[in-house]
């Protein structure tokens, strides 16, 4: 089984692998049922999804109508002003079918004027503060993309006390020596404040090149299964950090079964050879590719 850990101060034991529901975005009922099925069966027990991601919430109704005291349900919305994101959250409920959320993320909190308008009186800050307050949420968390999130993320938790960060980790953006200075900085201060650390693109082998091809992740993830293991324990060898799953649904086999494994990390050579063998390249690069 895929193994747990107390996400942060919440006292929810969570998987260490996420279900990341943007699968479900543009997925027919029938399919996305069978996608929670697979992840039901594998014991996961954590949802995450967001207003933006297509369909996902109403693809998660059915399932949750049934299962939902049995896992940790996380969304997120992207407005900064206060009114805005509470109504975002009241229809996030509506579309979900639920009285409330465990989480509700502020949704890629990196520009400066955005981080400014969301901790301003009257923005998102306050707003899903008095949400927590009425039972709308439990926690309240903060995400983000990019080579400055790492350090957004520690100016925001130096505002406000979040319960959870979500933050792209994987070998190849680590080797930006400052971005993984940044990231360290912000393990250590989640470690310090029991914050729970989670982490995106994981499998991202770069951005997709021109064409025509379909696509079900924004970015092009890895496919090789053994890339996918060793990209899995790079993430999960560590003790602190969780694994949210790719879009692309049809990879969720071999991160599963991954997760469930033995989770020796790889070395720095089997990671770098990955990086050669597979064109891996960074999402971001603080410039051109910073957003997304």
């Amino acid at each position: 089984m895929v193994p747990t850990l107390p996400f942060g101060r919440t006292g929810h034991a969570s998987t260490r692998v996420i279900f990341g529901a943007a699968a479900l975005g543009g997925m027919r009922q029938e399919r996305a049922d069978a996608t929670l099925a697979l992840i039901d069966a594998a014991g996961i027990n954590h949802i995450d999804t967001a207003a933006s991601y297509g369909a996902s919430e109403d693809r998660l109704q059915p399932f949750l109508a049934q299962h939902r005291e049995r896992f940790f349900l996380a969304t997120k919305t992207g407005e900064r002003e206060g009114i805005a994101a509470r109504a975002e959250l009241e229809r996030s409920l509506a579309r979900m079918g639920v009285d409330h959320v465990d989480l509700i993320q502020l949704h890629n909190l990196v520009e400066p004027d955005e981080w400014e308008a969301a901790f301003a009186p009257g923005g998102v800050v306050e707003a899903m503060a008095a949400a927590r307050d009425e039972g709308l949420t439990r926690f309240i968390g903060v995400t983000g993309h990019g080579l400055r999130i790492a350090s957004m993320l520690v100016r925001s938790l130096e505002r406000f006390d979040f319960d959870s960060v979500l933050f792209p980790y994987n070998h190849v953006l680590l080797t930006d020596p400052a971005y993984r200075s940044d990231v360290e900085t912000l393990r250590t201060l989640c470690a310090q404040r029991r914050v729970a650390a989670q982490t995106i693109k994981a499998l991202a082998r770069g951005r997709w090149p021109d064409g025509d091809m379909r696509k079900f992740s924004w970015y092009e993830p890895i496919s090789d299964p053994e890339a996918i293991g060793r990209a899995v324990r790079h993430v999960l060898a560590t003790d602190d950090l969780y694994l949210n799953t790719t879009s692309d649904a049809r990879l969720l086999p071999a991160i599963l079964e991954a997760a469930a494994g033995e989770l020796d990390p790889p070395t720095e050579e089997q990671m770098a050879a990955d990086v050669e063998a597979f064109g891996i390249t960074p999402l971001f690069d603080g410039g051109a590719l910073e957003r997304i």
